[in-house]
């Protein structure tokens, strides 16, 4: 359900519960460096970092207080990079997917070596208040989209599902009863590092509805991000995918549906030119989680 008025959006918190669920959904199993609706840490020569931020509930005619994108990056023996969105992210077919789950069915673990370089990588999107930021205290008190990856999305679920009895279960996305968030970042082994990033304890965003009702107005829609119309076709992408891998050669017969596919040395028959069929081996998962690439599902409610 989508919420029209903040007078809604405030009656609709009875709807906790279900936003678990929806959770531990994702828990089972696009982005534009240069949009300056987004806003990110900066980290000091050392790779320290610390802000607050808050992050706020599904914009103004929306159901999701985030989205999720999945995308690819890695290098090519050309030395030309593949950094495209995924078409997994809208639940269609994808060349590059389609391409590690023969490489990992081969029993070759050359290939699958390959697989763990070229694997989707997994960022979530949500609308943020910044509450404090050390480094531009010009951003403070404005609305900015976020993007995040699996080990910060852990940190929500943890709260949102707490392992011990002494927790009690808080929604982080709500304007009254949700809580700012910690962000503490370190440079560990040459990664950026989250361990430390903490929920404070609940409290209401602004001190009125009147000041709740602006932080609301200002939101940025989160639709596009997984809009169909966004996203290059499967053709396109294979395309550049070939690109990519020209001059790579592969005599590793691959099986699919009990008929072998080989991968010829000509550069441009690299991988198919079509959607791969369905492989009969279990698929494996190829998700990422970490938060390399820089770049929940609906929220229901009770009325």
């Amino acid at each position: 359900m989508s919420f029209q008025s903040l007078a809604d959006l405030k009656k609709s918190r009875g709807g906790f519960d279900k936003l678990m669920k929806e959770v531990e959904k994702i828990n089972t199993p696009a982005s534009s460096s240069e949009d300056n609706r987004f806003w990110q840490p900066e980290v000091d020569k050392v790779g320290n970092g610390y802000a607050v931020i808050r992050f706020l509930p599904p914009p103004k005619g929306e159901d999701l207080p985030w989205v999720r994108v999945w995308n690819h990056g890695f290098k090519g023996p050309t030395g030309k990079w593949y950094i495209e969105d995924s078409l997994t992210t809208i639940g269609l077919p994808d060349p590059v997917s389609d391409m590690n789950t023969k490489l990992w069915n081969s029993g070759n673990e050359s290939d699958k070596d390959l697989v763990r370089e070229r694997k989707r990588k997994l960022t979530y999107i949500s609308n943020i208040l910044v509450v404090t930021d050390p480094a531009h205290p010009e951003n403070e008190g404005k609305v900015f989209l976020y993007k995040y990856g699996k080990k910060i999305f852990d940190k929500i679920k943890d709260v949102t599902d707490p392992q011990f009895q002494d927790e009690q279960p808080i929604n982080p996305f709500d304007f009254w009863d949700g809580a700012n968030f910690k962000l503490k970042i370190r440079k560990v082994e040459g990664y950026r590092n989250y361990d430390k990033s903490e929920f404070d304890r609940p409290s209401p965003v602004a001190s009125s509805d009147e000041a709740i009702a602006r932080i609301w107005e200002q939101q940025h829609s989160l639709k596009e991000f997984v809009d169909p119309k966004r996203f290059k076709t499967y053709e396109e992408l294979q395309r550049r995918l070939n690109t990519v891998l020209a001059g790579e050669v592969r005599t590793q017969e691959i099986e699919v549906e009990d008929e072998p596919v080989v991968q010829r040395s000509a550069p441009k028959a690299v991988v198919q030119s079509k959607p791969a069929a369905p492989v009969k081996r279990e698929e494996v998962n190829f998700d990422d989680d970490d938060e390399s690439m820089s770049y929940f599902a609906k929220l229901a409610n009770d009325d």
